[in-house]
């Protein structure tokens, strides 16, 4: 077991920790926390410095946060029309409906089997 010194940049912490292998700049590591959750850190940096006793040297970790994914925002869509609206005025025509009686358009594919659909007539 060889015996690290990690600083933590994000929560501005510093601790010894025992690895089996001293990880590597770019690799990814688990730690615990404050909170006690555990969550992934990148290493940024790896030193060597010269132990006080004997003719040692003792390598240092400077880890930072991993950042979170960015596939789970969202990406910015203006307001549909029905709420850019004023309040009280009519609508031209309501949002996603037509005229009834209109034909409906053919599938983007082209197949709408020969038949061209029609929107139900409820009174």
């Amino acid at each position: 077991m060889i015996e690290i010194e990690v600083q933590n940049e994000t929560h501005q912490s510093q601790e010894r920790l025992r690895f089996a292998a001293v990880p590597r700049i770019g690799e990814g590591i688990r730690l615990q926390s404050p909170d006690g959750f555990w969550a992934s850190y990148d290493v940024v940096d790896l030193w060597y410095q010269k132990a006080e006793y004997g003719d040692v040297w003792v390598p240092y970790l400077h880890v930072r946060l991993t950042p979170a994914p960015h596939a789970a925002e969202v990406p910015h869509q203006p307001a549909p029309q029905a709420l850019t609206q004023p309040l009280g005025q009519p609508m031209a025509q309501p949002l996603g409906q037509q005229q009834r009686g209109q034909p409906m358009p053919s599938p983007a594919n082209g197949n709408g089997f020969g038949v061209q659909e029609v929107y139900p007539f409820t009174a």
